[in-house]
Formats: C-alpha cells, sequence, structure tokens
C-alpha cells in the first residue's frame, strides 16, 4: 500500500476495490455539487488508485483499455452551462496497436440558435489524437484535428465558429484541447477506467470513465 493511504477512510481501505467502484459510479450521475460529494468522489478515486495493480503486460492493457467510454467525471469540472447547447454525452473511443493507437473524445451535441428552448440543429463534435506509450502505461497524445458533423436532418447552423467556441466552453479542456497532455492509467477494470492527466497545463486532473453500455447512465430516472 502506497504512503498516501494514511488520508484513504479506514472503511475504504478495507473494501474490495469492486465495491468502491460500485459506490463511486452509484454518486457520480447523482451528484449536485455540494463540496462534500466532490470530497466524496476523491476518497473513492484515492481509494481505487491505492489498491490497483497496474496491468503487467502491453496485450493485456490493450485488450482491457480499447473501446468506448463515456465520460462521468472530471476534476477539472465540467464546463460552463449553456442555455442554447446541450451536451448529451462525451465519449473516449481508444483504437490501440500495440505501442500506440488513436484517442477520439466525441461530444453529442443539440443546439437551439435560433428561438431559445428549439434545439434543431444536433451532431457530433470528434477530436482527434494519436497516442504513444513510452513507460509502462502512460500515453502521450497528440492532437490531430477537430470534426464537426451534423446528424441527418439537422438544420445547419449559422455561425459555425460560435458554436465551436461553446463546445470549447462546455466540454472539459482536456477532451477538447489534450495536445501534450500524457494519460497515467490508475484504476482500470471491466467496467470503469480512471485516468490521471500530467503536463504543465493540467496535472493531476483525474477522469473517470464508464465502459459504454456497462451500466446504463441517465441522467432522469424513468
Amino acid at each position: 500500500s502506497s504512503s498516501s493511504s494514511s488520508n484513504i477512510p479506514k472503511e475504504l481501505q478495507d473494501m474490495p476495490a469492486a465495491q468502491v467502484r460500485d459506490l463511486l459510479v452509484d454518486l457520480l450521475p447523482r451528484m449536485t455539487g455540494q463540496k462534500d460529494e466532490f470530497r466524496q468522489v476523491e476518497d473513492y478515486i484515492n481509494a481505487l488508485e491505492d489498491k490497483y495493480v497496474p496491468v503487467q503486460t502491453l496485450d493485456f492493457l490493450n485488450l482491457a483499455m480499447g473501446g468506448d467510454w463515456q465520460m462521468l467525471f472530471s476534476t477539472n469540472r465540467l464546463g460552463i452551462p449553456n442555455t442554447k447547447l446541450r451536451l448529451r454525452e462525451l465519449v473516449q473511443r481508444i483504437d490501440t496497436k500495440n505501442l500506440d493507437g488513436t484517442v477520439t473524445n466525441m461530444a453529442r451535441w443539440d443546439l437551439a440558435e435560433e428561438v431559445p428552448g428549439v434545439f434543431d440543429c444536433s451532431g457530433t463534435f470528434s477530436v482527434k489524437c494519436d497516442y504513444g506509450i513510452n513507460q509502462g502505461a502512460r500515453m502521450n497524445i497528440d492532437l490531430k484535428d477537430h470534426v464537426l458533423e451534423l446528424a441527418r436532418g439537422s438544420r445547419v447552423p449559422t455561425d459555425v465558429e460560435g458554436l465551436v467556441g461553446m463546445l470549447s466552453g462546455a466540454m472539459p479542456s482536456e477532451m477538447f484541447d489534450p495536445n501534450e497532455l500524457a494519460m497515467d492509467t490508475t484504476y482500470l477494470d471491466e467496467k470503469i477506467r480512471v485516468v490521471r492527466l500530467t503536463g504543465s497545463r493540467l496535472e493531476g486532473v483525474r477522469n473517470v470513465f464508464i465502459r459504454s453500455g456497462a451500466v446504463e447512465v441517465s441522467p432522469t430516472k424513468n
């Protein structure tokens, strides 16, 4: 156990990782922005990182890491609310090829450009990156392209630049502009992935992702 474990509440130290993970996954969609919730999330993340035994081989890491991951949380806090723009989901797609591969951060968005509350433009915004692994499981990110695509039947926005500006405000900055950042996988299982960012801008920021389809995450309960 690492020296940081002294800051982790005893009941979490004694709990199996899967149980801590389930507590985290249960809390994140219900958060209302209270300070004690953020403290709780931090305790859960610290406990998971403390219990994590890194994956031994690159092949296994690639197998465990590849695919689509829905972003649940960033300690960088999610972006600025905007009445014209709705972010429906943020997904990180990882395609692995041995020591390198691609990371695509994709936002599904709806835009009410002309009439308040009428979201008649919609589509996806993809941030395409290459990555290389140089030590352990650290992924060094290199931004390649931003791609905006409209959904079939969507109205074409009149101010595309304005839309991209709103997306940049709404997305956590590490998802919109991950250039020159590195990602360390600090916890990984069949359901969730915790990433610690390194790089001057966002040193120590944590992202929590859930494997797409692993758990039904919906902001509104039916």
